[in-house]
């Protein structure tokens, strides 16, 4: 990974690490001992991180078997190894935007970053020379389609859409009926933010996918678009749109904004999901391609 984006990287995660770093560093000061209070205090860390009980269950219990094992010394000794293990949580997968020809649903709650994360997609994926339909399915906010527009045009790449109020999936049909006759690469269908609540609204969702399937040449993928700050709030949506459409991926945003960065593992550990973007920033190249060891060694060490 580049110095530049690791230190992107780094510096986004810095609230996360300190709320995590805060504990650790007590640990530390409380002497070398492996005692049942330090990992204790290993899993208050952990847990108070936003890693989830789940995940920090199984993370402090493998290092307490490895420092077993392996006869580690002290408390310094099993920090050390904390970083791979919290990589070792992450679950690999294919990336879908690396995917051609694949038809790509955006969907997630309101104000995740769905359209702009499509926008950044589609201008990255460009640049590196492959063709680029946009859906704008998100018929509800009319800032949703000027936005695209935007992004569009940077990427210059053709947008399709209906109007304001017109039946999403309709939208969709529209976009891959496009794609196809085009011979595009990748599609990328952005979806109207929806809570995971509303029956209807996810209901509305699924006919989207349903549509799209049916109509799709490529096959059809669905990217969750997750906001960091939502912590294990967002780790509940997940489950919902999981179990509504069946997501195929996640992107993780807003990393820099929150000290709930640890999230990130109780989404892809819990819902065997894989992360495959993460975003620090508004900058187009401030979304990058997901690095589990990358990750975990910003989130614990910044270096």
């Amino acid at each position: 990974m580049e110095t530049s984006w690791f230190s992107r990287l780094a510096d986004g995660l810095s609230k996360s690490r300190e709320r995590l770093g805060e504990q650790l560093n007590v640990l530390l000061r409380r002497g070398p001992d492996l005692d049942a209070a330090f990992w204790e205090g290993l899993e208050d860390a952990l847990i108070g991180g936003d890693v989830g009980i789940t995940a920090t269950t199984e993370i402090v219990d493998s290092l307490r078997s490895e420092a077993a094992r392996k006869a580690l010394p002290d408390a310094t000794a099993v920090l050390e190894h904390l970083v791979s293990r919290i990589a070792e949580e992450f679950v690999d997968g294919p990336d879908p935007f690396e995917l051609s020809p694949v038809t790509i649903l955006m969907v997630g709650v309101n104000g995740t970053g769905k359209t702009t994360s499509a926008g950044k997609i589609a201008r990255q994926l460009t640049a590196s020379g492959r063709s680029v339909l946009l859906g704008s399915a998100d018929t509800y906010r009319a800032a949703a389609s000027e936005q695209l527009d935007v992004w569009a045009q940077r990427a210059g790449v053709q947008v399709v859409r209906r109007e304001r109020g017109a039946d999403p999936a309709a939208v969709a049909y529209d976009a891959v009926s496009a794609a196809d006759a085009a011979g595009i690469d990748v599609t990328l269908i952005d979806t109207a933010g929806r809570l995971h609540t509303s029956t209807d609204l996810m209901r509305e969702l699924q006919k989207v996918k349903r549509v799209t399937t049916e109509k799709s040449a490529s096959p059809v993928q669905t990217v969750l678009v997750m906001d960091a700050t939502t912590g294990q709030n967002g780790l509940v949506q997940a489950k919902e749109f999981n179990s509504a459409l069946g997501v195929d991926a996640i992107i993780l945003t807003k990393l820099d904004g929150t000290a709930k960065g640890g999230v990130a593992v109780a989404v892809s550990r819990e819902l065997r999901i894989p992360i495959v973007r993460v975003g620090v920033g508004e900058r187009i190249d401030d979304l990058r391609p997901f690095d589990a060891t990358a990750f975990a060694k910003a989130l614990v060490l910044g270096e």
